[in-house]
């Protein structure tokens, strides 16, 4: 049943049922509306046939489920996750994306576009008196009746109309997916091209290849295929540097 519903949600998630899903999405109550729902669905269909709470949380943060098959000599295998004893399933996500996510993606990301701009940009709720305290809390306080941040809601319905609240998350995730289909699929093409990937002998040309034509005839595919396109912009810079100063 966990394979069939699986199969179901994938099929639904790409090509044109992922925009009917988009649609959709936009068409639902402001309170239960979501944002790129297609690539919820395709994600809740990858935890599905999850094994145990370490495979979800790797199924649903990994965009090359199996690295071997794109990385020339990669292990199979995944790097250990971080653990926290005697937590429930919904406290250890929220702790490995605090060890991991949070420092190596999120906060990298700020610091890195306030610095470049000379902006001193502060979080203050990762404050470490705010974040123990947090963390001492007991689960019902954090998520209740399916609403996260519970208790932070309760706070801010007290100094902020309701309306502010419920609402959409809202990011500052690019358009990347158009982009790569767009204006920058000329520059992607040429770093994913088979003849370069086979002679750098870093990426499996072949499962590069897949996931560019899938991605290019419609399915969401940005995110797995940027990871790639930023390490094959950085080689390329980084052989031209060594060219020149050993030319």
């Amino acid at each position: 049943a966990r394979r069939a519903g699986a199969s179901l949600l994938g099929g639904a998630a790409t090509l044109g049922q992922g925009k009917v899903l988009d649609t959709l999405g936009l068409l639902a109550p402001p309170r239960y509306r979501m944002r790129r729902p297609a690539e919820k669905a395709a994600k809740l269909a990858r935890v599905l046939g999850a094994a145990s709470p370490d495979e979800v949380y790797d199924r649903l943060v990994t965009t090359w489920p199996e690295p071997e098959k794109a990385v020339v000599g990669s292990p199979s295998g995944r790097l250990p996750v971080p653990h926290v004893s005697g937590a429930g399933f919904a406290e250890q996500m929220m702790y490995r994306d605090a060890m991991t996510y949070l420092p190596d993606d999120i906060l990298t990301k700020v610091d890195r576009a306030s610095m470049a701009v000379s902006l001193e940009a502060r979080v203050p709720l990762l404050d470490h008196r705010v974040v123990a305290f947090a963390w001492r809390l007991p689960m019902h306080f954090k998520i209740r009746d399916g609403v996260q941040k519970w208790l932070l809601r309760q706070v801010l319905y007290r100094h902020v109309p309701a309306a502010l609240i419920e609402r959409p998350k809202n990011g500052f995730g690019l358009p990347l997916g158009p982009f790569l289909r767009g204006p920058l699929r000329a520059w992607a093409s040429e770093l994913l091209a088979p003849d370069r990937l086979r002679a750098e002998g870093i990426f499996v040309p072949e499962e590069v290849q897949r996931r560019w034509q899938a991605h290019l005839a419609g399915r969401n595919e940005e995110h797995a295929l940027w990871n790639v396109l930023m390490f094959q912009a950085w080689y390329a810079a980084a052989r031209e540097d060594l060219a020149q100063q050993t030319g």
